[in-house]
């Protein structure tokens, strides 16, 4: 089975929301061009002919990337969001994030054009219909590539309310979107789980992301379906990363 050939769609939870699987391959891609999106964000765009067949069906894919150990042997990170993929192009962009001193954020800091990289995935695609009520997506910076590329993927006429939490203000960049989007911008973990208990649930049927810190998620998801009353099947939080934890990445959702 090719990558372009993927397992039947499943529903999850009875809800409008899919899963889809993907034959799991590795490609050897080169890096096309390097942008700086912000002080502690950098943007790398990816190409090659391994992208040919490269299937990327929803923004909380992720992909990972293999990035030269010390002896030059390929050495795994963690995940990463495909933030843009251009089939005709052959590119893939990724987002990194350059706060710390872990090995990805240290290759992007000196990725240059011609260097190679290595990815596989994605593994499978959890697809969010497009055509909902309402949506709302709730995030740290590791999330933001994820949340913007869903935000430049809803349609004119969609409702979304998006929660970001970006401690240093010049981070906060715009996110282009045709929707009918607020966009609230907070600076640490309390001032998010606030901002979700003040957001009210719309009418109607919706989704609610939210991805980040371990902990910080799980209790985001409490507040959604214990206290705002969200279908828990309506509700994906998952944990892009664990304080004092390495390449951690885990669905806290039932």
């Amino acid at each position: 089975m090719s990558q372009t050939e993927q397992t039947p769609a499943t529903a999850v939870g009875g809800s409008r929301v899919q899963r889809v699987r993907h034959e799991l391959k590795r490609r050897t891609l080169s890096v096309r061009r390097v942008e700086t999106l912000s002080p502690h964000v950098r943007s790398v765009t990816l190409g090659g002919e391994d992208l040919a067949d490269f299937v990327s069906l929803s923004f909380d894919d992720h992909i990972k990337i293999f990035l030269p150990g010390p002896d030059g042997a390929p050495a795994m990170a963690r995940d990463y969001t495909p933030r843009h993929f251009d089939r005709a192009a052959r590119e893939l962009t990724i987002e990194f994030a350059l706060h710390g001193d872990g090995p990805a954020a240290a290759w992007a800091a000196q990725a240059r054009v011609g260097q190679p990289l290595g990815i596989g995935g994605p593994r499978g695609s959890f697809i969010v219909p497009m055509d909902l009520d309402w949506h709302l997506l709730v995030g740290d910076a590791s999330a933001l590539p994820a949340i913007a590329r869903r935000l430049a993927e809803l349609p004119a006429g969609a409702t979304v309310c998006a929660i970001v939490q970006m401690p240093d203000a010049a981070d906060r960049r715009v996110l282009p979107c045709a929707a009918n989007v607020r966009l609230q911008w907070v600076g640490d973990d309390a001032q998010c789980l606030a901002a979700v208990r003040a957001w009210q649930p719309p009418a109607g049927e919706g989704f609610a992301w939210c991805a980040g810190e371990a902990a910080s998620m799980a209790a985001l998801r409490r507040v959604l379906v214990d206290e705002l009353g969200v279908d828990r099947h309506a509700v994906r939080a998952a944990a892009y990363w664990k304080r004092d934890a390495v390449a951690f990445h885990e669905n806290l959702s039932d």
